[in-house]
């Protein structure tokens, strides 16, 4: 098998992320991973709903990987909603209660808690919509020629 088509397995964040990706597509949003709103910043999905709404979530596998976590609030500002995403044996009381929770597997996920909303201005939205295009269309680009892609970016 060529080595562009080697499939390396999961972390459990990923995991996370796939099953959050999963149920998402089910309220009509699309997603995608490891999205840089700002420098500083990489949310780990950013979905975008049909109306235009704006969702990060951020997946947590531990205790240790939500206690490292310094840049959460960062994130506040670049979505009209903030999620975690953890799995049933995620202790959820460490979570801040004003934030959303999504629990999820590697197959699905389930919206525990909405997440306050908090609309974003317009300007920032269009900001946030165009980096989400760019970024969707850079992976899909990506995955059809992962040779070349690699080169860019």
């Amino acid at each position: 098998m060529p080595e562009d088509h080697v499939i390396k397995p999961l972390m459990p964040g990923q995991l996370l992320a796939r099953g959050v990706g999963r149920h998402l597509r089910s309220h009509d949003f699309v997603s995608v991973e490891e999205l840089v709103p700002t420098v500083g910043l990489r949310v780990d999905v950013m979905a975008l709903g049909p109306k235009g709404e704006v969702w990060v979530i951020e997946c947590k596998s531990s205790r240790v990987d939500f206690q490292s976590d310094q840049k959460w609030q960062g994130y506040l500002e670049w979505c009209d909603r903030f999620f975690w995403a953890v799995d049933g044996d995620f202790p959820a009381e460490l979570l801040p209660d004003d934030t959303g929770l999504i629990l999820a597997d590697g197959y699905d996920a389930e919206i525990i808690r909405m997440g306050p909303e908090s609309k974003l201005a317009p300007a920032r939205r269009k900001l946030m919509v165009q980096k989400f295009a760019r970024h969707a269309a850079v992976r899909a680009q990506a995955a059809r020629d992962p040779g070349f892609a690699e080169g860019f970016g």
